[in-house]
């Protein structure tokens, strides 16, 4: 037999493998055992009768419909074997392209074999052959990266089938929903035994379309941005950075996915797994390998169990806080011992007893961090870097409530970032806001100013538009009260107020120096009329300074407030992605509720505003001390429909992970 009448054989009996495997793809999976603190899947299984009777139930189907007269044939077989050492699970997602395009040789079966197999090909339906695998023992072994305490372990997938290996353009159609990982605590070798699928003859199914594997459709390109760091104004070099990476990822609790089964009914019940998902998750942040990780929707019995104790091993450092109330998740934020000192570390607590505006469970983490420089750098010095990670309120209706968590947790980056100079030290910021860009909310963040009196409390996330209901919430002026101890500069008041011994300067004295000022010559809109009293202003006498300010005082608004309805901050904060791919034209997404992508998401960052002030109502900024130097890129609602929206095979959350790279200039000490 020729080659190509070889590839055509092989090709025909792979086809059919494939869409047995595909019906059955349930059948592949077996219960998961426990090792140790994580779960494992077994690496060797043995297929149940119940499954042996499923495999054979079309064949029983065919052969029904034949008369009772008829006798069957008997049923020939032939062993065939391949061996692959194919990439699977999630690091096809995070595997070169070059190095995927690398083909294994192929394995030819002996002259005998191959004759068998055409002769068995040519009977056609009416003999009604099929062609069984026979189960042989094969074992592939695992490396495992780095000295991680954990490896991954290939679970067993369709195409370890025995005698030929598949060419790089057969395992194109491979079902990659097989695909999976499971932890392990040594670093031995771990046999994979192959499953026997039954093949029925070619000549029973058309042939099915190929499709695209994961790796291809999630495939996440690194965007570097170094080059956009470097000030013309200082030259193309400025200065050592200590550079690393922070990852922000909502990693979907489990307690959230069974309580709310509804939102992920296009997922087969085995992904939704937590000891499906836990190694994939894993996998996917150490081959990221980030210094700093804020996650979302931790929950707590498997922080404590299972995440903690793995990424202690990985070299982190964590800190954890849970949602008030009856929650069972929350906020955690890690950093490498090896890159990062901890400072401080301040939880925030968005409940408040008495204030409806803050009667939700939600919480935030504030922590203060100090790089630590390579031995090599003598005399040199970095400022600290403050880190924030939060999960907002989701309901769409309530913007209100998203205001005053995001106020509260402003409040507290405010008072850990402020120096003793009054400045702020490079800030970052991560988590789930529950706001699309361009929201009230995204541009409060990022513009540091909101006018938000008689704006509807839908209209401040974004998240979906509720124009047409009758009865809707505005947001009304004060929008908190004044004792929750927050100013609208989203500054503590405790903070804000002078010492009493600098109160003197507020004599009458000094307070008569602004009669004459802006403020005072402008009549409030609700005063009453009154013919030469009130409908007269103040002529400002010739010798008068024409922008006199309160020079001498650090905080004004506390004794003239600015125009109501108005919060502010001063952190100077901007996103590290722009939202926005400019490839494909199309908006970025890092989540898909109800098979709708959006932007939710985000990693914000402090930065040093432009002299041109603003664009058309857009404040611009430039990178400062903390300079933005790559990021990984988002993918479109398109290409997540693709693979079947979010969780995935592949892709183990509801959410895309955020990773984008920073360098913090090195000054000397």
């Amino acid at each position: 037999m020729g080659n190509r009448g070889r590839q055509v054989c092989r090709r025909q009996i792979l086809k059919d493998a494939f869409f047995t495997c595909r019906k059955n793809v349930l059948l592949a999976k077996s219960p998961a055992t426990q090792v140790g603190d994580l779960s494992s899947v077994p690496s060797r299984r043995q297929i149940p009768e119940e499954q042996e009777a499923l495999l054979q139930q079309p064949l029983e189907e065919e052969a029904g419909g034949l008369q009772s007269s008829e006798s069957v044939p008997a049923v020939r077989k032939v062993s065939v074997t391949l061996t692959s050492d194919w990439p699977e699970g999630s690091e096809l997602l995070m595997t070169s392209l070059s190095n995927l395009n690398m083909a294994s040789e192929v394995t030819w079966c002996s002259d005998h074999q191959l004759d068998e197999l055409h002769t068995l090909m040519s009977l056609g339906s009416t003999e009604n052959a099929v062609i069984t695998l026979a189960k042989l023992p094969e074992e592939e072994s695992v490396v495992v990266v780095d000295s991680a305490a954990w490896a991954a372990v290939r679970t067993q997938t369709d195409h370890q089938i025995s005698g030929c290996t598949l060419s790089a353009l057969e395992r194109e159609d491979e079902d990659t929903s097989m695909l999976g990982w499971s932890l392990a605590h040594d670093t031995a070798i771990v046999p994979v035994e192959a499953t026997a699928w039954p093949l029925y003859d070619t000549g029973q199914f058309q042939p099915f379309p190929s499709e695209r594997p994961y790796h291809e459709i999630l495939w996440r390109d690194w965007e570097d941005l170094s080059a956009q760091t470097a000030d013309p104004d200082l030259g193309s070099e400025n200065g050592p950075l200590f550079e690393f990476r922070v990852m922000s990822y909502n990693i979907l609790a489990q307690d959230l996915v069974e309580q709310s089964p509804d939102l992920y009914l296009h997922c087969q019940p085995d992904i939704l797994d937590w000891s499906y998902r836990l190694p994939n998750l894993l996998q996917e942040i150490q081959h990221w390998d980030p210094d700093v990780l804020c996650l979302q929707e931790v929950q707590e019995n498997h922080y404590c169990e299972q995440l903690e104790p793995t990424f202690r091993m990985m070299g982190f450092v964590c800190v954890y806080k849970r949602r008030t109330g009856k929650k069972t998740d929350g906020c955690a934020i890690c950093y490498k011992h090896s890159r990062f000192q901890l400072i401080s570390a301040s939880p925030v607590e968005y409940f408040r007893p008495g204030l409806d505006i803050l009667n939700r469970d939600n919480v935030g983490l504030v922590l203060l961090l100090q790089p630590l420089l390579p031995e090599d750098i003598e005399q040199k010095a970095t400022s600290p870097l403050c880190v924030a990670n939060t999960h907002v309120l989701y309901n769409p209706r309530r913007g209100d409530i998203k205001l005053a968590q995001m106020a509260l947790l402003l409040a507290e980056i405010d008072k850990v970032a402020k120096t003793v100079e009054g400045s702020y030290c490079p800030v970052i910021l991560c988590g789930d806001l529950n706001a699309v860009p361009d929201s009230p909310l995204y541009k409060f963040i990022r513009n540091g100013q909101l006018f938000y009196h008689g704006m509807p409390a839908w209209k401040v996330s974004g998240q979906e538009d509720l124009s047409q209901q009758q009865h809707q919430r505005k947001l009304q002026t004060p929008l908190w009260h004044s004792c929750l101890g927050i100013t609208d500069n989203c500054q503590y008041v405790t903070l804000c107020q002078p010492k009493k011994s600098d109160r003197h300067k507020y004599s009458r004295d000094f307070l008569l120096q602004f009669r004459f000022c802006d403020a005072a010559c402008e009549r409030p809109a609700h005063l009453i009329l009154l013919e030469g009293v009130t409908d007269v202003k103040p002529d400002c006498p010739a010798h008068w300074p024409k922008h006199l300010t309160m020079v001498n005082d650090p905080n004004p608004e506390l004794f003239f407030p600015r125009s109501p309805g108005v919060i502010r901050h001063g952190l100077n904060l901007t996103s590290a992605y722009s939202h926005f791919l400019l490839q494909e034209g199309r908006s970025e997404v890092t989540t898909m509720p109800m098979g709708l992508g959006a932007t939710v998401d985000y990693i914000f960052y402090s930065t040093e505003p432009t002299e041109n002030g603003n664009k058309g109502g857009r404040r611009l900024y430039r990178d400062g001390a903390l300079k933005l130097l790559g990021r990984l890129s988002l993918l479109s609602e398109d290409v997540l429909w693709l693979a079947n929206g979010l969780p995935n095979p592949f892709c183990s959350s509801d959410h895309l992970c955020l990773l984008a790279s920073f360098g913090l200039e090195i000054s000397s000490a």
